[in-house]
């Protein structure tokens, strides 16, 4: 699961959060309903943690490939203003995203699951994934998740670098922010 130096010793270096969408915020299904609205499902336990994330000074940026803007409003609702969707090349908007926002690479820990997701993985000082992610993917992480995508996941990378830098709170409302 890890790769050369253990993945703990980045933690407490992070203070950005990117993530993508479909594999790591969903579980990857997508139902499709008869008018072709596309239905994707996330966990309230990742949302809980993105917001005590957030609430803790650090950065979450959304990197993905889909375009249902459904997301980008649950996203919004949460307080991540960063949301990029329709990204096919990934990396371009990780770049962008750092130098407009003064973000050394080094400092960011990204969640993805598939093939577009690699060259991110690589940039980035802390690649994750989730424990479904394909292979390729989990090749180039140093974290791999007990957690699936879409079940919690996103909640235990958060957490543990919340922990690390003694900033989770058992305490926190997230109805309150």
């Amino acid at each position: 699961m890890e790769n050369n130096k253990s993945y703990k010793e980045y933690l407490e270096h992070i203070t950005t959060f990117i993530f993508d969408v479909d594999g790591v915020l969903t579980d990857g299904t997508v139902t499709i309903m008869s008018n072709g609205d596309m239905l994707r499902r996330m966990n309230v336990k990742d949302g809980y943690a993105m917001k005590q994330a957030l609430n803790n000074g650090f950065n979450i940026c959304i990197i993905s490939g889909g375009t249902n803007e459904g997301v980008r409003k649950r996203l919004n609702n949460l307080g991540i203003k960063e949301v990029y969707l329709g990204a096919h090349q990934k990396i371009n908007q990780l770049i962008e995203y750092t130098q407009k926002n003064k973000i050394d690479l080094k400092n960011v820990l990204y969640m993805g699951d598939d093939i577009p997701d690699v060259p991110v993985l690589k940039a980035v000082g802390l690649p994750t994934c989730p424990q479904d992610a394909v292979i390729e993917v989990k090749g180039n992480s140093k974290y791999i998740s007990h957690k699936h995508g879409g079940k919690g996941a996103v909640r235990d990378v958060i957490e543990q670098v919340l922990k690390v830098q003694g900033k989770w709170d058992p305490d926190f409302d997230a109805k309150a922010h």
